[in-house]
């Protein structure tokens, strides 16, 4: 039986995912710092294939006594591992305090990274296995209002190209999401210095939200496929198309905050 392990399990995209996989016969592995979600989402999936582990994705540590107990409930193997955990941060950078800065960068990318090379050794022993990271279409072009939540997606979005280049010769494939705007908890981070959260932002800007479901056949699909990128939603096919399509014009749409309404 085929396993992967999620994190940020407990909802939103890592919950779609779960129930996707699960669906298809899957054991799965579910790991985040949210107990209570993390309860509701295996109460959805088979109980003799499901798992769950409290793991600050920050911790090292607590990285390698997750993976070790999968593995061991798996048989060895790990065919995914979906680094999916991942904070929101909106607002001008020139707000944001010490603590949410090293925040952001520490779960968004030092959590991917930690993952990725605690999975390594099991990975590598695991046949046609593959690394899932989530990425943004925030890292397809810098997004003004979003630039550190942008610089730490861009920064897993150059792991995943480098590690699918340097861990071919062990046969694991490398590969990551990068969907538009999706109507999940994350969108509920407070703007610093407002009464407004990321949610009301897209919604006014006018830009679209992407179903979990479509997240979800999307991250199966880069599994089985060759794209090292998914491009994920319409809002985020028309910022690859205009960054390499129309970069100019992108930028001074981006300098304007017309973004949204073009």
């Amino acid at each position: 039986m085929k396993a992967i392990f999620i994190t940020g399990g407990a909802s939103g995209i890592g919950r779609a995912v779960a129930l996707l996989f699960s669906a298809r016969g899957w054991r799965v592995g579910l790991a985040d710092i949210d107990d209570g979600g993390l309860a509701a989402t295996a109460a959805m999936l088979p109980a003799e294939r499901t798992s769950t582990y409290h793991l600050d994705v920050r911790d090292m540590a607590g990285w390698e006594e997750a993976l070790a107990a999968f593995t061991t409930t798996s048989g060895g193997r790990l065919d995914v591992l979906f680094n999916n955990a991942g904070i929101g941060q909106g607002g001008a950078f020139g707000t944001i305090d010490r603590a949410a800065l090293d925040r952001v960068i520490d779960i968004n990318f030092r959590g991917v990274a930690y993952g990725a090379r605690v999975a390594y050794p099991w990975l590598r022993a695991t046949p046609g296995s593959c690394l899932l990271n989530t990425a943004s279409a925030s890292a397809i072009y810098g997004s003004a209002g979003l630039a550190l939540y942008s610089a730490t997606k861009f920064a897993v979005r150059g792991l995943t190209e480098a590690l699918d280049g340097e861990w071919a010769a062990d046969g694991i494939k490398v590969r990551d999401l990068l969907p538009g705007f999706i109507d999940t908890a994350i969108l509920s981070t407070p703007i610093p210095d407002t009464n407004r959260t990321a949610r009301d932002a897209v919604v006014d800007a006018g830009l679209e939200f992407t179903p979990v479901e479509t997240v979800a056949q999307a991250a199966w699909d880069a599994v089985h496929g060759d794209r090292v990128h998914a491009v994920i939603g319409k809002t985020a096919r028309r910022l690859a198309f205009a960054a390499r399509w129309m970069p100019g014009r992108l930028r001074r749409m981006m300098r304007s905050g017309a973004l949204g309404r073009e």
